[in-house]
C-alpha cells in the first residue's frame, strides 16, 4: 500500500487500517455513488475533503476504452495533478492525505484528502449578476487575467482539465482593496481535477479546445464583451490580436461553446 498523511492524519488514524477509517468518516457528503464518495468533515477544528474510491469495476473500464475514453481509476490521478499545479505555481488544492491499496485496476482502492477552501467563493456564483450588475473593471481584468494564463501555462505544460467550468475556479475573500488589485493580490484556485490528463509535452489542440471552449460557455451569461474575449485570446495564445483572430483554433472554439449552449438549452442540461 501506497500511503502519504500530514502529522495530524497519521496520529489519528495510528494503528489502523486506513480504508476502514476513511470509510467510516462523518460529514457532509456531496457525492455518493457506488465507486466513489465525497464528503467535508471535520477534525480537530479544521475542515477537509476526501474523495473516496473504491473501485469502478471492469465493465467501466472496458465501457470507457470502447468509447475511446480513459477510464479514472481511482485518486492517483487527482494527486499527480495537484502536484503537478504545484510545480507550474498554480493555486489549487492542498493535499493533506493520499493512500492506495491494490493492483487490480478494477477493484484498487485509493483516497485524497485535501484542506477544505473556506472563505472562497465559485466564479460561477461570484459572477452570476454580472450580466445585470457591471462590476468592478479592474477586478474583470484581472480575472480574465489569471484564467487566462492559469489556462495557458497549464495547456503548454501537458495538463488538460476535461471539466474546465468556471464553477471549478474559487476565488478567495475578501478580496483586496480596489488599489490593490492585480494578478498577485486576487487568489484564484483551480480544483476538481480527478479527471484532468496529465502528459511530457504541450497538450494537443483537441484538447485545448474542449477545454476552452468548456471554460467560455460556462461563461457566457457573465456579460462579458467582445473585448473582454479579444483580452483572454490574446494572452492566452501570448500574441497580437491581429494574429490571434486568424487562428482556426478560435473558430472550433466557438462553434463547441455554441454546441455546449444549444444542448443546454434543449436539455435543460446544467453545467
Amino acid at each position: 500500500m501506497q500511503s502519504e498523511l500530514i502529522p495530524v492524519f497519521q496520529k489519528y488514524w495510528q494503528d489502523q487500517d486506513l480504508f476502514i477509517a476513511v470509510e467510516q468518516l462523518q460529514g457532509e457528503v456531496f457525492r455518493e455513488l457506488e465507486a466513489r464518495r465525497t464528503l467535508r468533515f471535520q477534525l480537530q477544528g479544521k475542515s477537509y475533503f476526501i474523495k473516496i474510491h473504491r473501485g469502478v469495476g471492469w465493465f467501466e473500464i472496458i465501457e470507457n476504452l470502447l468509447r475511446f475514453r480513459l477510464p479514472v481509476l481511482g485518486a492517483r490521478n487527482e494527486y499527480q495533478a495537484i502536484r503537478r499545479l504545484e510545480e507550474l505555481n498554480i493555486d489549487t488544492m492542498t493535499i493533506c492525505g493520499y493512500a492506495q491499496q491494490g493492483l487490480n485496476p478494477a477493484s484498487q482502492k485509493s483516497f485524497i484528502i485535501t484542506e477544505d477552501l473556506v472563505n472562497t467563493i465559485s466564479l460561477e456564483d461570484f459572477c452570476e449578476s454580472w450580466d445585470e450588475n457591471t462590476p468592478d473593471f479592474r477586478l474583470k481584468q484581472v480575472l480574465i487575467k489569471k484564467l487566462a494564463n492559469i489556462s495557458r501555462v497549464m495547456h503548454n505544460n501537458g495538463i488538460n482539465h476535461r471539466d474546465y467550468y468556471i464553477c471549478h475556479f474559487l476565488l478567495a475573500l475578501p478580496l483586496p482593496a480596489h488599489e490593490q488589485l492585480n494578478e498577485d493580490s486576487v487568489k484564484v484556485s483551480l480544483i476538481d481535477l480527478h479527471r484532468a490528463q496529465l502528459r511530457a509535452a504541450a497538450t494537443p489542440a483537441r484538447w485545448r479546445i474542449k477545454d476552452i471552449a468548456s471554460l467560455y460557455f460556462s461563461a457566457m451569461n457573465t456579460g462579458l464583451t467582445q473585448r473582454d474575449l479579444f483580452r483572454f485570446m490574446t494572452i492566452y495564445q501570448g500574441s497580437s490580436l491581429r494574429h490571434t483572430l486568424r487562428s482556426e483554433f478560435w473558430q472550433q472554439v466557438s462553434r463547441r461553446a455554441d454546441k455546449l449552449m444549444d444542448r443546454k438549452q434543449r436539455k435543460g442540461d446544467s453545467i
